[in-house]
């Protein structure tokens, strides 16, 4: 039985790391942003996630979308990972919709936006090849909006919130 329950877990956190990704890229793309910068990274983003999500470190991925020529954020995206993994949970959904009404309802972008994606992890978390240290830009002004889980796999979980100009 033990073997069955790790393996389970395993695609658990390949189903959630993958799907916070792609909850991601459709997020820059449907907010009116290029998103080659995330696929080409692609390989080292889901090696942190998995590695992170494995180990149960990674707490939250962040997606900050900003001004490049004055620093400011313009929008974030906050995906928190929860673990109440339950192999006998057996659900497994991505709720792209709700995520599609979210970024229609916190608007387009300029075009000249940038962004990036930085996780913010316990400690004694495993280093990961690719990844560094960052501080998150200022959310002062900004309204937190909350969407609630968006991926879920046998009870391990992403909830999804954003932040938008007050």
């Amino acid at each position: 039985m033990s073997a069955v329950a790790v393996f389970s877990y395993t695609q658990s956190v390949v189903y959630v790391a993958d799907n916070i990704l792609k909850s991601l890229k459709d997020i820059i793309r449907l907010s009116g942003l290029d998103p080659t910068k995330l696929v080409n990274d692609w390989a080292v983003l889901l090696r942190g996630l998995s590695a992170w999500i494995e180990s149960r470190h990674l707490e939250s991925v962040t997606l900050e979308i900003f001004d490049p020529k004055t620093d400011g954020l313009l929008l974030r995206w906050d995906i928190e990972v929860v673990y109440t993994w339950d192999v006998s949970a057996g659900t497994f959904w991505t709720d792209t919709e709700q995520l599609k009404w979210a970024i229609k309802k916190a608007g387009l972008v300029p075009a000249q936006a940038d962004y990036r994606v930085s996780v913010h992890n316990k400690p004694g978390r495993p280093d990961v090849n690719g990844w560094s240290s960052c501080t998150l830009r200022s959310t002062d002004g900004m309204v937190r909006q909350s969407l609630g889980t968006t991926v879920e796999h046998n009870g391990l979980s992403a909830n999804t919130t954003y932040w938008r100009k007050a």
